[in-house]
Parts: C-alpha cells; structure tokens; sequence
C-alpha cells in the first residue's frame, strides 16, 4: 500500500483553521476579542519563527473547549466550517487528493490543529485518516488538556508512527505535502517530500535535499 500525507494548515487550505476559528469566535462575541487575538497573535509568530511551545498552545487553545457546553460548541463549529473554511478549500488541493485517491494511495490528514476543529475538514476533503492534537474528553465534556503526544514537529513522526503500528497494512512508498519547515521532521522520513507554498526555511531545505517546491494557489 501507498500512502499520500498531507498538512492541513496552508497546505490543503488557504489559511490556518485554528485561527479562523479564533476569529469567528470573536466575531460572534464567544470570546474576549481583544484578549483572543493578542494570544494568537503571540502563538503564531511563535509557530512561524518555531518556538512555541506546543503544550502552552493547547492550553489557550484548548480553553473555549472546556468553558462551553459540547452541543454549543458543535453548532458554532457547523456555522464556522461554512463560512471560514469552505470558502479557502483550494480547487488545486482537492484534485491534488483525488488523483493519489485515484491511484489507490491511502490518505492522511496530519496536523497540529486539534481535532475538534479538523475533523469536519477532513471530512470535506472526504478524507477518512485524520492524526490531529487530541482534547481530552471525561464524562463527554472538553477539560481543556491535550491528550496524548501533540502532533506538532517530532511529535508528527511519533504520532504518525503509532498510526502505522495501528494499521493492518504496510507501507511501502509515501508522500508529505507540507507548506511549514515545522514539519521538516516528518519531510526527512518519507519517500517523497514536497513542499506546498512553503515558508522561506523550508523552501531553503527543500532546495538542500532537492524536494519538489510546488504551489496549489
């Protein structure tokens, strides 16, 4: 079996869904506004110069999760993926997807966004596989606190390789599309990396290790 990777964030989309999801939220009035967008604001520089620390993340990220009832938060995530996320679904991405699928590749979404909030887009890109960070859930309610190891960095490569252990296939040839020199770790341990409107750091090791560097704007 053959499996296509792919990274959601500016990869698959024309954006980050978690901060979409940050700034629906603030348009709505869910959230302090003004509080919200300087902690985003804050974590994604980090994310762009690769020194957030993933687990400070999730705890501000993860806190909407815990602060309001599931069956509310379900409703605003129905209204978020309408208007945020179809609308930068880009056309290149999907057919990109549907020709590994023609081939009969298996496909992998693998992000560091939780999956609260990536599962729904998974599920546009009709994409089964899905290796997200994990919120916890007791008693059927969010606590706020990330299980399990993020899927951010290294942490990709360990998720991604407790995922294989989990399947009842080997896989023989794989593919990463990636636009985030984050993911230089997982790029490194796959057949084929390619990097996708990349960041200028990783199109510079793109240009080292001779990677494809592709646009699907």
């Amino acid at each position: 079996m053959k499996l296509a990777i792919f990274d959601l964030d500016n990869t698959l989309i024309a954006g980050d869904s978690d901060c979409l999801w940050g700034e629906f939220l603030s348009e709505q009035g869910y959230v302090d506004s003004e509080a919200y967008q300087a902690g985003h604001e804050k974590f994604y520089q980090e994310y762009v110069e690769g020194t957030m620390d993933i687990y400070e993340f999730l705890e501000f990220q993860l806190k909407v999760l815990a602060d309001n009832d599931r069956a509310q938060l379900e409703e605003w995530r129905k209204i978020y993926i309408k208007t945020k996320i179809k609308p930068i679904m880009l056309p290149k991405a999907i057919k990109l997807v549907d020709e590994h699928r023609q081939q009969g590749h298996e496909i992998l979404i693998i992000t560091a966004t939780n999956r609260f909030i990536t599962a729904p887009i998974a599920n546009e890109f009709k994409i089964d596989n899905l290796i997200a960070c994990e919120p916890e859930v007791i008693d059927g309610q969010y606590t706020g606190k990330v299980s399990g190891t993020p899927s951010y960095a290294e942490g990709k490569v360990t998720r991604l390789n407790e995922w294989l252990q989990n399947q009842e296939q080997t896989f023989d040839e794989s593919w990463f599309y990636s636009d985030s020199h984050n993911d230089i770790p997982l790029l490194k341990k796959v057949d084929h990396a390619i990097a996708v409107d990349a960041d200028d750091t990783l199109i510079a090791e793109a240009e080292k290790q001779n990677w494809p560097v592709i646009s699907l704007r």
